[in-house]
């Protein structure tokens, strides 16, 4: 799956109407998981007879697409799974039973409820919520698509204004249209590397090379702190508290924004310079539980260059293998003896004369795991490019797939 992002161009009574449409989908959602607790152990079926009923019994609901609604039910069914799955696996901790929702930003329409304009630079919408026709304004050169392809036309709205999305069934592990000017496979570079990621520093690879950790949060923190002010300053209810409220909003938003894009560059620039990339498989939501860390951790953004580095292996044919990071700044890289030591202790010194910096010594310790797991599972020859990686010790048919969002340049 591809998904392209527009920005709207749109009205003020455009803007009320997409805030209705939202709001409905929130209703018909929470109205479908009340049904379901209230009558534990239906199933598919039920939820959906449920929905039409509920069309039938409000008229603002029947307003907005029948495939909508449709798609809000489906949100309940995929909530409910996973609670299940959970339960199933014993998963420590809470289960994710799901949850009303009290705030939504978007709205899903199917294969139905809007008509695209041929040159493919609005978008109409059919249902009778008033939304009308969006100007899309973006880079995505959506035109060389065939619109059998969009299965998904999302609306969301973000603090600095509303974007439509349209989610396309392409494989992105080949070219999709001839005009590109390269293939996507890249010829083999020889190079493997492992990484280990930390706060001092964002990575440390094999090579000992170490990339800088920007930071974002913490460089914004003060500006952060500025608008949070004006907001507690403002009163409740007010319009200028709203102004407020979105201009804090923005600022969040930039530092997002600025947080993904350099984790996708770093892994996009990882993947294509080498034939294997070895990374730990982290828990990122047991780690920030220690409440001291937790800030930096959530700053760093381990898990979003996980998922671009899945990403772009699979889009690259690239091999990418998450290790177990146990004991990997512990052990030694040159002789395998264990040598204990705290956090605050950032450098290896091994009897057998190996002194390296932690990390250094870690992200070797990955890659050696990585190309131990990799030779007895032969991923190295049949897997490449096949899917996103491989978890140590799994097989080809437990390897983790994703979609994600990515920015139309090369």
């Amino acid at each position: 799956m591809l998904v392209m992002e527009f920005k709207a161009v749109l009205k003020e009574p455009q803007k009320l109407a997409i805030n209705e449409a939202i709001r409905t989908a929130r209703f018909v959602r929470n109205k479908v998981l009340r049904y379901w607790m209230d009558n534990r152990g239906i199933g598919k079926k039920e939820l959906y007879r449920y929905n039409t009923q509920i069309r039938d019994e409000f008229a603002f609901v029947k307003d907005l697409n029948s495939h909508a609604c449709q798609a809000s039910v489906e949100n309940v069914e995929r909530a409910i799974k996973r609670f299940y799955n959970n339960c199933k696996k014993k998963l420590p901790g809470k289960k994710g039973y799901p949850r009303f929702k009290k705030h939504s930003r978007s709205v899903e329409y199917k294969e139905s409820g809007w008509k695209l304009s041929p040159d493919k630079k609005s978008i109409k919408f059919t249902d009778k919520k008033g939304i009308g026709s969006l100007k899309l304004k973006g880079t995505w050169d959506l035109w060389r698509f065939d619109q059998k392809l969009i299965k998904r036309v999302r609306i969301v709205q973000r603090a600095d204004g509303y974007y439509v999305q349209f989610c396309l069934k392409v494989d992105n592990s080949v070219p999709v249209r001839a005009a590109w000017p390269r293939a996507l496979k890249l010829e083999a570079t020889g190079f493997t590397v492992g990484l280990d990621v930390g706060l001092k520093e964002f990575y440390t690879d094999s090579d000992g090379y170490a990339e800088p950790n920007p930071r974002f949060y913490r460089k914004g923190e003060k500006r952060l702190k500025f608008y949070q002010r004006r907001v507690s300053r403002k009163k409740k209810g007010s319009a200028n508290r709203k102004k407020a409220i979105n201009r804090l909003g923005r600022t969040h938003l930039k530092i997002s924004r600025q947080r993904e894009e350099h984790a996708k560059r770093l892994a996009r620039c990882v993947i294509r310079s080498n034939d294997l990339v070895a990374y730990e498989d982290l828990r990122v939501k047991n780690l920030v539980k220690n409440h001291c860390l937790a800030k930096s951790i959530n700053d760093a953004g381990w898990y979003q260059f996980r998922e671009w580095l899945e990403y772009f292996g699979k889009k690259f044919g690239r091999i990418t293998v998450a290790v177990n990071p146990a004991y990997t700044s512990h052990n030694c890289s040159s002789c395998g003896e264990v040598v204990k030591k705290s956090l605050s202790t950032r450098t290896h010194v091994c009897q057998c004369g190996c002194q390296l910096d932690r990390d250094h010594n870690a992200a070797k310790n990955i890659l050696t795991r990585a190309l131990s797991t990799v030779g007895h599972t032969g991923t190295f020859i049949n897997a490449r490019g096949e899917d996103a990686s491989t978890l140590l010790g799994s097989g080809l048919g437990e390897q983790v797939t994703s979609l994600n969002r990515e920015s139309p340049a090369f």
